[in-house]
């Protein structure tokens, strides 16, 4: 696969390197996710402060066991996947805006996070007809098998969009995407029927996207495909570089078109498809962050970008779920209602400013 599309190549402005100024918002940033960390740990329907909090996590014996149950056992994962899930999801995005040349592109615009809520429904499915009791016996199998599911749904919607890509144009490739996505909608509620009424129902729940569904024994999977998946991201930093000047630059420079195009959607599968078998399918976040990181930083340079949208991404991912679990007396909000808020203005606030993009060309 030589290019992914059949229009003229324009060269595009040299990657914008950032100030020094701006470098140093990374310790702004990161204590952002320290302080956010203690406000996830501490706010909730049972408020509990710092003291008790530090005596839950490092065992201490003043510390009240109701409260070490409660960090320990809800909220240090929710909190942790919650980091993990923005990191990935943003460096997925930025992978796939890259590599589209989209300014759109991300894994639910794409139609990916559609193809991993397929996989994982078909998996449910064979769960059901195989018996649960299966699942249940092998632990590990059981979440191995979610994640497979995953990443193969989220795969083939790859190969799919990417075989299309050289033949349309941007606009069409998002709808195309798009139009994946409520295809593989109507899929998994056909294949559904199949599946026990309980199976349905849990099912139903994971559907609506949440950190909170992730527990201890998913993260021996979760985390090592995430630093698997961050670190190919990292490591094609450059090469992305060379892609923003276009392939007839990026060749010239040596680079293998077809390597840097392998890894870099491998990555992003690796990406997306774990954090949403385990979180469901969380909108927004993988199309907004690049962008957020962009405006911040006001570098289009990968080697900053990379860490950035990984650090932003778990800020505004712990900061959204923070949101949804704050004590409030009736609980209606849902994560994907608040990353709309975030997201649905950004969005149309791209689509308004496209001939204004200089890294990017619809």
């Amino acid at each position: 696969m030589e290019t992914y599309s059949n229009k003229i190549e324009t060269p595009v402005v040299r990657p914008k390197l950032p100030s020094q100024k701006r470098v140093y918002l990374f310790p702004i940033l990161i204590i952002g996710i320290l302080v956010l960390t203690l406000l996830e740990l501490g706010i909730g329907t049972v408020s509990i402060s710092i003291n008790e909090i530090l005596a839950a996590i490092f065992n201490l014996d003043n510390a009240d066991p109701t409260h070490s149950t409660i960090i320990k056992e809800l909220r240090l994962p929710r909190t942790i996947a919650a980091g993990i899930g923005g990191a990935a999801l943003g460096t997925a995005g930025l992978q796939l805006q890259t590599m589209f040349r989209n300014p759109l592109a991300g894994p639910w615009a794409l139609g990916l996070t559609a193809g991993a809520q397929l996989g994982v429904a078909m998996v449910v499915t064979a769960a059901a007809v195989v018996g649960s009791s299966f699942l249940e016996n092998f632990e590990v199998l059981g979440n191995l098998s979610i994640v497979a599911g995953a990443m193969l749904g989220c795969f083939l919607v790859l190969v799919l969009i990417a075989g299309i890509a050289r033949y349309v144009s941007t606009i069409t490739l998002l709808i195309f995407g798009l139009m994946l996505g409520y295809l593989a909608q109507g899929l998994i509620s056909a294949i559904l029927h199949f599946t026990n009424e309980s199976q349905g129902k849990i099912f139903s729940g994971w559907n609506d996207g949440s950190f909170a569904g992730v527990y201890w024994e998913h993260f021996p999977i979760l985390i090592p495909m995430a630093i698997i998946g961050l670190i190919s991201g990292w490591l094609m930093a450059k090469p992305l570089n060379a892609f923003l000047l276009g392939e007839n630059y990026a060749r010239a420079l040596g680079m293998s078109i077809k390597r840097t195009r392998i890894i870099t959607l491998g990555s992003a599968v690796l990406l997306a498809a774990p954090v949403t078998a385990y979180c469901g399918p969380v909108l927004f976040l993988g199309l907004i962050i690049p962008h957020l990181a962009r405006g911040i930083f006001g570098t289009s340079d990968h080697r900053i970008l990379i860490p950035a949208v990984m650090v932003l991404g778990c800020l505004v991912a712990m900061a959204a779920d923070l949101f949804v679990h704050l004590p409030w007396e009736r609980h209606f909000l849902h994560l994907n209602a608040v990353n709309a808020l975030i997201g649905a203005p950004v969005v149309m606030w791209v689509l308004l400013r496209n001939r204004k993009m200089r890294t990017f060309e619809l």
